[in-house]
């Protein structure tokens, strides 16, 4: 094999290479049974058994308590932004959003089509360098639910800790930073995030749902819209994306033999650390965007002195192997994201070239 990219994307991101190297022996033949696991049939034995092991997987991993449903849907975190509101927000109710940032701005403005909404708390003021302090918010009794953006990708804010709303069901899109870290999963009424970040590869969005959500929900939706039919087909209403369930498959039991969420995180912070060293020993010749009790451990947003200087960087980081640390075409500026499957190596790899960059530029 030739030498592999130091793969920073955003998404679709890095996988592990033992979860890619067993995909590629079971491409051809699945688990002896003559045919590609992409070939076979989702009302399938097989099928119903990868289907029914992911679900275990992923609740025994992120400890999922009893009265939850785990989900396999498509259409990505951005589905989920309309399917929230249609399913949650009934008349005379308000939808409640924490605004962080772009994802966040995405899912406040899907909900908008289909009900009433408040912006319960926001760092809109602070061009979304910070999470708002949600220790203290005060939510009208009509609130339908509360949503937040756990992680926002672009800007690279990320909650430290999770607001308490009480008896309102707490809805959070988890697509860039689950699974990076342990969760008290029983904080929340849903938990969503598309795969092709700490997961899998992009095609599957998994949906953890507590089962009371889905009282009374009401029946004029459209059907694949509908998480009750998804709940009561075991997520086997439709053909579902059967590669990237195998895919989200292989890399939970990655994660369960490499110690679990509390090693996932511990590898973590010590791969970001190295690049936030680099940034806040630079002597401003690098500047995090993020204010640092906000910072993400999955997207590290950083700038220089001006755009020509970040675009040498990004050439002369090309060169040097290092893949998708332009920032987003929105914000600008530059971002690594180190999600789970991002190796300790390749975060020392860009550090040492930051600060071999800053000292021929500086």
């Amino acid at each position: 094999m030739t030498k592999r990219a130091y793969n920073f994307n955003a998404g679709p991101a890095a996988l592990p290479l033992e979860v890619l190297q067993k995909a590629q022996e079971e491409l051809v033949e699945y688990q002896g049974i003559g045919m590609s696991i992409m070939e076979i049939s989702h009302r399938s034995s097989q099928y119903e058994q990868l289907n029914a092991e992911t679900q275990s997987l992923l609740k025994e991993l992120f400890a999922i308590p009893d009265g939850y449903k785990v989900l396999f849907m498509q259409g990505g975190a951005s589905t989920q932004f309309a399917a929230i509101p249609m399913n949650f927000l009934k008349a005379g109710q308000v939808g409640g959003y924490v605004h962080t940032g772009s994802w966040a701005d995405k899912a406040l403005k899907e909900a908008k089509l289909f009900g009433e909404t408040k912006i319960v708390a926001s760092s809109e003021a602070d061009k979304f360098t910070r999470i708002p302090d949600v220790s203290q918010l005060a939510l009208d009794p009509g609130t339908a639910y509360l949503h937040i953006t756990s992680n926002e990708t672009i800007e690279g804010a990320q909650y430290q800790q999770y607001p308490d709303t009480g008896s309102v069901p707490l809805i959070g899109d988890m697509s860039s930073d689950i699974l990076c870290r342990p969760v008290d999963v029983s904080k929340f009424a849903m938990i969503y995030a598309g795969a092709q970040k700490n997961l899998g590869p992009s095609g599957v969005t998994v949906v953890i749902l507590r089962e009371d959500m889905l009282q009374d929900t009401p029946k004029n939706i459209p059907t694949m819209l509908r998480y009750e039919t998804h709940v009561k087909n075991n997520s086997l209403y439709n053909t579902p994306p059967v590669y990237s369930v195998y895919m989200v498959n292989l890399v939970l039991k990655w994660i369960r033999d490499n110690g679990g969420l509390t090693a996932m995180e511990k590898r973590n912070r010590e791969k970001t650390s190295l690049i936030y060293k680099a940034i806040d020993q630079s002597g401003g010749f690098y500047r995090g965007v993020v204010d640092p009790g906000s910072r993400s451990i999955m997207n590290i947003t950083f700038r220089l002195k001006d755009d020509e200087l970040e675009k040498q960087f990004i050439k002369e980081s090309e060169q040097h192997g290092f893949v998708g640390l332009k920032g987003h075409r929105s914000v600008g500026g530059l971002r690594a994201s180190t999600y789970n499957a991002v190796p300790y190596e390749a975060c020392k790899a860009l550090a040492e070239f930051m600060v071999d960059f800053q000292k021929r530029n500086g």
